[in-house]
This record gives structure tokens, sequence and C-alpha cells, in this order.
């Protein structure tokens, strides 16, 4: 484990740190209606072959395809959702999209293609069997793995449950989130403001994001620029949630208490980080009846800490919650188009990614400020400068794609 005294410790160090030990939360079991945005605990089975029969994919004729090519009789018309009776020799079936295949017919031939003539149908030559046809399991047989352990469960997934009439699965319970704002200058929306008082834009920015990744805010409170109280805050907040978050005090002001009231609480795994923005960064545990609790103890400035969101808070979430999709952003290769330059600590630029027909492109916000919150609206990825990089206009750089999931 890294020192935490030593200075500028690695962002690769830092995650270590943070997710040494960590175990998914506990299970429960809901129905598929609320299990929107969950993360599958156990594996689901296929309990139906899907399609459950045989069936057309588009209006038309089905037939044996050695009959092609000549007038048939028609001998059924089968509605979607009805049952068919099997074919008789010789004969067509006229039926719909997703109508039941009636046995002994092996191809379908789209409406558009057949001559209609009272009971009799002509039908062109050379129709392959199997055509227009979906085979009963085509998409997931019985008993196969529909769904795997840490699977978030969005639209596609929700609908594959449905089509099996699975109405509960077993997820993971979301993580409990302690969010602590701390300094007297902090004041919430709607209350008014004070000299040298700024309103409090950290909690309603971080109880999103926490939602996006699978959270869950259960205590969110101001603490006053005093150690005693903080003290008594992150003891609180540590009883009621898995990961308590603060946001200021981590720095080495007179009025910054977190990290003093960690190292004596509990334990400072690490701090001061080798990055841009977000240099003061605690990472730690509190001690609770049960275990210990996570603390991440992120900068006041918005910037540091919607950045610190996405790289520690996401995949410590994921890890929380047994999701292999949380565990990192997805990286991207694209071409700069600014100008900049780092020194001893790895930039995260706020950047637009533009997807040109030749490539994508990074457009970076022109105030990286790390208390320019309108540099977060537009930016859809992190475009990472190493330490000690120059970076010109065509240059390709990587970019961390901000997605939950």
């Amino acid at each position: 484990m890294a020192d935490p005294s030593s200075e500028l410790q690695s962002v690769e160090d830092a995650l270590a740190a943070l997710l040494e030990g960590v175990r998914p939360v506990a299970s429960e079991s809901i129905t598929c209606e609320a299990a929107a945005g969950r993360v599958l605990a156990e594996d689901v089975a296929a309990r139906l072959d899907v399609p459950t029969f045989d069936n057309s994919a588009m209006d038309g004729y089905a037939l044996r395809a050695e009959d092609a090519g000549q007038w048939l009789p028609v001998s059924q018309r089968i509605p979607a959702g009805a049952p068919a009776k099997p074919l008789a020799p010789g004969t067509c079936v006229r039926l719909f999209t997703g109508s039941e295949l009636p046995p002994g017919a092996d191809c379908v031939v789209m409406q558009e293609r057949v001559e209609r003539d009272g009971n009799q149908a002509w039908i062109p030559a050379d129709i392959p069997a199997g055509d227009n046809v979906r085979r009963r399991g085509r998409d997931v047989s019985v008993g196969t793995r529909l769904l795997a352990t840490g699977t978030r469960l969005e639209a596609a997934a929700l609908g594959q449950l449905a089509g099996q009439g699975i109405t509960e699965v077993t997820v993971r319970r979301r993580p409990r989130i302690a969010l602590l704002s701390t300094g007297d200058e902090i004041v919430d929306p709607g209350e008014p403001l004070g000299p040298g008082q700024i309103y409090n834009s950290n909690r309603p920015m971080l109880r999103r994001l926490i939602e996006r990744f699978g959270g869950e805010v259960v205590m969110a409170r101001r603490v006053a620029d005093d150690f005693a109280t903080t003290c008594h805050l992150l003891g609180e907040a540590a009883a009621q949630a898995d990961v308590v978050i603060t946001t200021g005090g981590v720095s080495v002001g007179e009025e910054d208490h977190v990290k003093a009231a960690l190292e004596q609480l509990g334990q400072l795994d690490l701090w001061r980080l080798a990055m841009r923005p977000g240099k003061p960064l605690a990472l730690g545990r509190l001690p609770t009846t049960n275990g210990e609790a996570r603390l991440v103890g992120l900068p006041g400035n918005p910037v540091s800490s919607y950045v610190g969101a996405w790289i520690y808070l996401r995949p410590l979430l994921g890890a929380l919650l047994g999701s292999p999709a949380l565990a990192e952003l997805p990286r991207l290769r694209a071409r700069a188009d600014f100008t900049t330059h780092t020194r001893e600590r790895r930039h995260y630029m706020r950047v637009e990614l533009r997807f040109l027909p030749e490539g994508p492109v990074a457009s970076a916000f022109a105030d990286q400020n790390s208390g320019v919150l309108s540099s977060c609206v537009t930016a859809n990825a992190l475009a990472v400068v190493p330490a000690n990089t120059s970076i010109a206009p065509g240059d390709a750089i990587d970019c961390l794609w901000l997605t939950e999931a």
C-alpha cells in the first residue's frame, strides 16, 4: 500500500488502495418492474426457448420449398397468436409476421412476391428452405445463461427477462452513501447568501452521479469547520453508510479537518495525488460495528469533485455492486484540436468528443480551472494528458468516455 505521507501518489495507487478488500454488498429480491438500473447478484437461466416455436419473419405464405414455382391452393390462414395445423401436402398457408409455422412447412415467401387468384397462390421458383423462418431457440435456448451476475439491468436486459415471463430477480442492494459537505462558507440553495458564502453545487451534482453509478444517498449533511464536529459527523455517517464522501476539508489549511479526523478515527490509505484537478484527495476507512466504511475525501472545488467522482466513485460503487462494467471508463483514442502542456501531474481535461468521418476529435473547454463547473456541462469525455507532456493539434490522445455503465 502506498505511504499516505509521501508526495503525489499516482491515480493507479489511489485506485488500488481504494478497492483493496472491497466486497459486493448483500443481495435482495425485487420485482422486474422495479429493477431498472439494478445489478444482478446471480445468473439468470432461460426458462423458455426464444422464439418458443418456429415462426414467420414476415407477412407472406408458408410452404415446402420443393413445392415452389407453381400455383398452390391456400389451405390455412394463421394469424399471429393462433395455433397452426400441419401443412397439407401440395398447399401453402397464408400467415403473418410472428405467426406459427405449420408443421411440414420449411420456408416463407413474402406476400409482395406472390400472385393471388381466389384460393390459389402463384409461388415463385427458387425459394430456399429456411427462408424467412425464425427457428425455435434461435435467440435463446432453455437452460442456458440468459443474463450473467453483474449485469446492469437496462432496457434490453429487462426485455429479455419479460420475454421469459420472469417477474422477480435477485439484485445487489444499492450501496448506501453518506454525503458530507464541509465548510462554513457553504450554503444550501434557497437560503440567503452571507458575505463570503457560496451555494453548495457539489451536493446535487454528486447525488446525481451517485445515483447514476447505482448508489443511494442515505445521509446528506453540512459540516462546520470544526474538528470535533467533523469527527462526530464522520462517525455518524460511517454507522449508516457503506461509503462516506466528503467535499472540501482535505487540504492543509487550518480549517481543513477531514484528513486529521480520519487519521484519528480510522485509517488514511492515501493522500495527495499526482493528478489535475484533484490533487488533495483523501482515501481511507472508518471503523463500524460491522466492519468498516470507505471514505473518499473529494476536494471542494466542483470540477475536482466531478472528475474525482468519475475516476474513483464509479469503480468503487462498481466493486460494491459486483459490476465489471463499472470497473473502468471506456477508453477511446482521439485527435486533439487543442494545445496544452503538463508538468508533474497527469491532467484530466474536460473535452467534447466529436465523431467525424476521419475519426474522433477531442475539443477542450477553453478554461480548465478547477472552479469552472461550466467546463463539465458539455463535456462527454476526459482527455488524459500524462505528466510532463506537450499536446498539439492533431496529436493522438486517450480519452475516457463518461458513461455510467
